[in-house]
């Protein structure tokens, strides 16, 4: 299945891109899609503990399974000050 992922701030600059079409199995994991972004990218493996993962307008955690049609955020934590 094809799905849609989209980066943004810091995790952007560092896919080198705003978004990106990714081919998967079906049934495949949030942590399956990270993995193979790992190895395309692996600039964004450092941030790999603390980014922020949505599908849709809901967070999802790493064990969730990824829907055709998904539309995948990658987002570094929120930041205040």
């Amino acid at each position: 299945m094809q799905i849609r992922v989209q980066f943004y701030s810091q995790l952007r600059d560092l896919a080198g891109c705003q978004t990106l079409d990714v081919d998967l199995d079906q049934g495949a994991t949030v942590a399956d899609l990270l993995e193979q972004l790992y190895r395309e990218m692996p600039p964004l493996r450092a941030h790999g503990q603390t980014i922020l993962i949505g599908a849709g307008v809901e967070f999802v955690e790493r064990d969730y399974v990824i829907k055709p049609g998904d539309e995948i955020s990658i987002m570094p934590p929120v930041q205040g000050g």
